[in-house]
């Protein structure tokens, strides 16, 4: 109901005008009423009706010009309202500021007004106290404007919206919470009790009138304390609400969460925080998400929760490495988009594989991967999720039949962390196991099985997944001071692999060592 009120009264071209008389009228009401019951309008004497027309007269005068400064107040002030358009900086900082300008004119008019009235009256009534009399305008006037700003403020409230938008995050003084808390105090409580004290001293009034006009005083005070209460309690409590719930959907991860901006107060500015919290979580969540798409999910973690620290340590690990045999030859055969398409392909394999075994793809180097297992997240096995991942990267690759690949498979003790400047880092490991499982890959993409992994990782992996390796042969790495035993796995798609059909050059057995040097070779394709 109040809100239709306050919507109507913004959209009436006469609406702003009815808002401020009725709120002036009210407190002439009180006055006169007061006048009435305490027998001081009884104290005119018989030519009554002539006083009270003469009293009258600035009153009515004020009228006229409240309804005339109202309306052509709603004309300045929201004529952008009537234009169906936003309002401009300017307009948008006159409307905060009109329902101070609005109660410093109706102040003015009131002061005057006590100031000829109480004159006219103590020239008419005689007997009437001068103090008693001015007190009862004053305090009444009081009463008028104090609700007559308490009503303009609630009026503008669902403009407030369209005026943030304009202004952004802002504020005016006059409608702070402290400010509309002193005002409903003083309308509800401290006019209607201050009026009370000056007609029970009143020393002209009867004893009866001054009962029935002191009745009337608490009657009013009660009413109209209770209304600014619940008016109060209302714009404080219903935003609080709102935010409550608000925050409530934050906590739980939703971030599609917009609080109107209802106020200029405290409350508004911490509406407008709220959702400024929203936008920078949104943006956040975008930042990792995005960041996590190119240095890892694990990586961004840490990154975000840790600072730009140059941070690091060393710990064992094991490096898997994936590189495409004849890129070069594919990349000149094929139209561009095809080969992305197809490399893409394989890294999706490369990355689904690695992540479902708690590694990290560390990076993408053209046509390679280098896939990391127990860094930055330590595991307590990281050979045997890493060799699970090799396997499943040949089969899958394999079945689609678009690449040839090899993959190669270290384990042993590197450097994890950070390098680079405080402007630009990158996560990486650097270390003998790296450099040993990209030689391995070299070497692995003339093997039938298509991988290679080092004897460090087989008596790291679990004995459920050592059983499914064989030594193949031992071979010196170039770059290498001692020959490197090579495993490869048993089960693997034979019929899918060029020279599949080949024998390992090792017993199928993983327990059997082998004492001699099979072969030696020196990698001609990878560098350092």
């Amino acid at each position: 109901m109040i809100a239709r009120l306050v919507i109507w009264a913004l959209k009436a071209r006469a609406g702003l005008a009815a808002v401020v008389i009725t709120a002036n009228l009210s407190g002439l009401a009180v006055i006169i009423t007061e006048l009435w019951l305490s027998g001081s309008l009884s104290r005119l004497g018989p030519d009554w009706i002539r006083s009270t027309a003469l009293v009258g007269i600035y009153p009515s005068i004020g009228f006229v010009a409240g309804v005339a400064l109202a309306i052509r107040d709603r004309s300045s002030h929201f004529g952008w309202l009537d234009q169906g358009r936003k309002p401009t900086e300017e307009e948008a900082r006159q409307l905060l500021r009109l329902p101070i300008t609005i109660t410093a004119r109706a102040f003015v008019v009131w002061i005057t007004g006590v100031i000829v009235a109480t004159v006219m009256l103590m020239r008419l009534t005689p007997d009437n106290d001068p103090a008693v009399m001015a007190a009862l305008f004053t305090f009444g006037g009081f009463e008028s404007v104090g609700l007559t700003f308490l009503i303009v403020d609630r009026l503008i409230r669902p403009t407030i919206p369209i005026v943030a938008a304009v202004l952004g995050p802002t504020m005016h003084w006059s409608s702070s919470v402290l400010v509309r808390v002193v005002v409903s105090w003083a309308v509800a409580a401290a006019l209607p009790l201050l009026m009370l004290i000056v007609v029970l001293a009143n020393p002209v009034a009867d004893p009866s009138d001054r009962v029935r006009t002191a009745i009337y005083l608490s009657v009013v005070g009660l009413g109209v304390g209770a209304l600014a209460t619940a008016f109060l309690a209302r714009a404080v409590a219903t935003p609080m609400r709102t935010l409550r719930r608000a925050l409530d959907r934050i906590t739980r991860g939703d971030l599609d969460v917009r609080v109107p901006v209802g106020s200029t107060s405290e409350i508004g500015r911490l509406e407008n925080s709220v959702n400024e919290l929203v936008a920078n979580l949104r943006e956040r969540q975008r930042m990792r998400d995005l960041f996590g798409r190119h240095v890892g999910t694990e990586v961004a973690e840490r990154a975000l929760a840790g600072g730009v620290d140059l941070t690091g340590d060393v710990r064992v690990v094991t490096a898997l490495f994936v590189d495409v045999t004849g890129s070069v030859e594919l990349s000149t055969g094929l139209p561009p988009e095809e080969f992305v398409a197809k490399l893409n392909r394989l890294l999706a394999t490369v990355v689904t594989a690695t992540e479902e075994n708690n590694g990290l793809v560390n990076k993408f180097e053209g046509d390679a991967a280098l896939c990391i297992f127990g860094a930055p997240i330590a595991l307590r096995d990281n050979a045997t999720p890493a060799l699970r991942a090799a396997r499943r990267i040949r089969d899958e690759v394999v079945a689609a039949g678009e690449l040839d690949i090899g993959i190669g498979v270290a384990h042993g003790r590197v450097f994890a962390g950070d390098v680079g400047s405080d402007t630009r880092l990158e996560y990486t490991v650097i270390g003998d196991a790296v450099n040993e499982a990209a030689r391995l890959t070299t070497e692995a993409k003339e093997v039938p099985h298509r991988i290679l992994v080092s004897g460090a990782v087989i008596e790291a992996a679990a004995d459920h997944e050592r059983a499914k390796w064989t030594l193949y042969e031992t071979i010196l790495l170039r770059g290498m001071k001692k020959p490197t035993a090579c495993w490869t796995d048993l089960d693997y798609p034979a019929a899918a692999v060029p020279g599949a059909d080949m024998e390992p050059s090792g017993t199928a057995d993983p327990g059997i060592e082998r004492s001699a040097v099979v072969e030696v070779r020196t990698a001609a394709t990878e560098t350092d």
